[in-house]
């Protein structure tokens, strides 16, 4: 039967109906990136003011049942009555897509939210948003019930002496969100860079949800330069101070700096427009790399510093154990998405490339100690990767299914779709023989690592390739998807890489650590969550990487039986059928338990638990990882020391 369509059919979706039926389009996602990303979107207003330079200090609180409030000293929203919409400028910019003071006039020159959609979709997307704003002489307050202002409540007030400003405080909608639950480190972690980013600027954060109350305040007269001290604390740097770049041309301004970590063979470049993270790069950070090439090679040629005078250093040689954050202001940025993510402005490449090579070069020529220093460490990464090369070759495979050196212990799947398969890498030949007579082969490959691996934090690319662990480990997930294995990790210009196009090359589209639950099986879980966030980042972000949930206990009693995950859940079931003939194993390991167990409660797709690895803060993890697993013993130390009696998550 054909289904009738005609016009009745065409639904205009008005207001704000379209945010609560489409939030995606707008936040990204209703998990918990999309929850955090509410409070973003007020901040980012605040951060507007600030630009504008009529906003000196922002407060931030979240309390308990995740109600969020925001407080500015800024100009306030304006109060007046709209023209053309006969209410409130300020309910206008809440009740409205696509409107704001960022499209034209001189309200703002320069800001993050030019889709004028940020507060509007916050409103929207809760299910519940009061707004209190003194803007001269007058406070303006009303309150909004998913995005629908009740006009009694909205009302002015003769005031003085009273700061201007702006309060917007909300709840977020139960009916919107899988989890009201905001991450408490991932808003400070926002908060902090957008302080450093804004010299100058008082930044307050609190949340009172826990025992133990939350409370910081930012400030850094440095800038970008502190932000990249703050990113190599605890690490050998290449020299101090950072190298700092501020320049400008007409309407766009940008600002670098960069410094080398001696140890740290990794690239950890951040880039921003207009304050707005830009997590996949863009055209300024492709200008950046460019730039930084030309200029240490041009200085190295004419100074005859060049191992082979006809052979530059590539842009691989020099972005090793570089740090460095590039930041950019310009007017009617042009991102991809609400979310922004990426910049796509076409001048920014060459506006950055030349002010930075302009910058830059002056710099090397009047520090030239400094300069060869860099140079030193990027003859060593070039001596490094041309004596890896040949360890890349046996590695690397024509395509990612065919090969005829996997690894002698890895007991493959049939299926040839990598799609449908899935790999476990397993702590040690008695769990892998478990796992082995417990999977299922068609599509369940069992790959066992004997010991602890590498930690490799602490190596260098050739050491890690000449590790057996660490080799088998990469011949079997498909070499392609290493850092430095697949042939376009040497080109500049790779910031434009889709993590998805990773999954090309994966042999098994999900790669999941399957370790004992113990503290051993805990060390050999980092030790491979390192290697893969330092080598296969990429796979992270395409969701490939999980990690299996095997049970700790199973409890019987008569005829009752249950596996159990946590001492929380033992203890619950204890008190429902009482201690008495109730017996308890702990399984200290996958290798007690029996094939049939093995696959009911961990390998079986229809009843299993597995966790995904995502990574929402690249530079959080990068922090976390450096300071758990690097070299500097006292920072570690003094990590665990401070945290030992407040952390919550201390098990994945």
């Amino acid at each position: 039967m054909t289904q009738k369509y005609d016009a009745a059919q065409i639904k205009v979706l008005e207001g704000l109906e379209a945010v609560r039926k489409r939030p995606g389009m707008y936040i990204g996602n209703t998990s918990k990136s999309g929850l955090n990303h509410l409070v973003f979107e007020v901040v980012d207003n605040s951060i507007d003011e600030a630009m504008a330079g009529h906003c000196t200090e922002v407060t931030v609180t979240i309390e308990e049942g995740n109600i969020v409030t925001v407080i500015d000293n800024g100009r306030g929203i304006p109060i007046d009555i709209h023209k053309e919409k006969g209410i409130p400028a300020a309910d206008v910019v809440m009740t409205t897509l696509h409107a704001g003071g960022k499209f034209e006039g001189e309200g703002y020159k320069i800001s993050g939210g030019l889709h004028g959609v940020g507060i509007s979709v916050v409103n929207a997307l809760s299910e519940w948003l009061e707004m209190d704003v003194v803007r001269g002489d007058k406070r303006y307050k009303q309150k909004y019930f998913r995005g629908d202002p009740k006009k009694l409540i909205g009302e002015y007030q003769d005031v003085s002496d009273v700061p201007s400003g702006t309060v917007i405080r909300f709840m977020p909608d139960v009916k919107i969100f899988d989890s009201l639950e905001f991450t408490s480190e991932v808003i400070d972690h926002r908060l902090k860079e957008l302080a450093f980013l804004n010299p100058g600027i008082i930044i307050h954060f609190e949340d009172t949800r826990y025992e133990v109350d939350v409370q910081k305040t930012y400030q850094f007269e440095g800038g970008i330069r502190s932000y990249v001290e703050s990113i190599n604390e605890g690490k050998a740097t290449l020299f101090r101070p950072p190298i700092y770049l501020k320049k400008e041309r007409d309407s766009y301004q940008i600002e670098v700096s960069l410094q080398y970590v001696s140890d740290h063979y990794d690239e950890h470049v951040i880039s921003f427009a207009n304050n707005i993270r830009t997590k996949e790069g863009g055209t300024h950070l492709a200008g950046f790399r460019t730039a930084l090439t030309r200029v240490i090679n041009n200085f190295a040629r004419k100074y005859d510093l060049l191992k082979d005078k006809a052979s530059n250093f590539s842009g691989a040689d020099l972005r090793e154990g570089l740090s460095a954050v590039v930041s950019v202001k310009l007017p009617n940025p042009q991102f991809e998405g609400q979310t922004k993510t990426k910049l796509g402005n076409s001048e920014m490449k060459g506006i950055v490339d030349s002010l930075t090579d302009e910058g830059l070069t002056d710099f090397v020529e009047t520090n030239p100690g400094v300069a060869k220093l860099i140079i030193n460490k990027a003859l060593i990464a070039q001596r490094v990767r041309e004596a890896t090369r040949n360890a890349q070759d046996l590695a690397r495979r024509k395509t990612s299914l065919e090969s005829t050196t996997l690894p002698g212990k890895l007991a493959d799947c049939s299926d040839s779709d990598p799609a449908n398969c899935e790999i476990y890498l397993v702590e040690g030949d008695s769990a892998g023989g478990s796992a082995k007579q417990g999977r299922d082969r068609n599509f369940q490959a069992i790959l066992p690592l004997r010991g602890k691996v590498l930690n490799v934090e602490k190596a260098r690319i050739d050491k890690i390739l000449a590790n057996e662990e660490i080799r088998n480990l990469i011949t079997a997930i498909g070499p392609e998807v290493i850092k430095g294995l697949s042939g376009r990790d040497l080109d500049d210009d790779d910031e434009n890489r889709d993590p998805m196009e990773i999954l090309k090359k994966l042999r098994y589209h999900k790669v999941v650590i399957m370790t004992d639950a113990d503290v051993d099986g805990a060390h050999i879980r980092t030790l491979l969550l390192t290697f893969f966030f330092r080598y296969a980042r990429e796979m992270i972000q395409a969701g490939a990487l999980y990690i299996a949930q095997p049970p700790l206990f199973l409890v019987k009693n008569g005829s009752f039986k249950k596996y159990l995950y946590n001492e929380a859940a033992l203890e619950e079931t204890l008190a429902e059928i009482g201690k008495e003939k109730t017996s308890i194993q702990r399984y200290k390991g996958l290798g007690e338990m029996n094939p049939d167990q093995l696959w009911n409660t961990t390998l079986d797709p229809e009843r299993r638990t597995m966790l995904r690895i995502t990574m929402e803060d690249g530079e959080a993890a990068d922090e976390i990882f450096t300071l758990l697993m690097g070299n500097k013993v006292e920072p570690r130390r003094e990590f665990i020391e401070k945290y030992a009696k407040t952390v919550r998550w201390i098990d994945i």
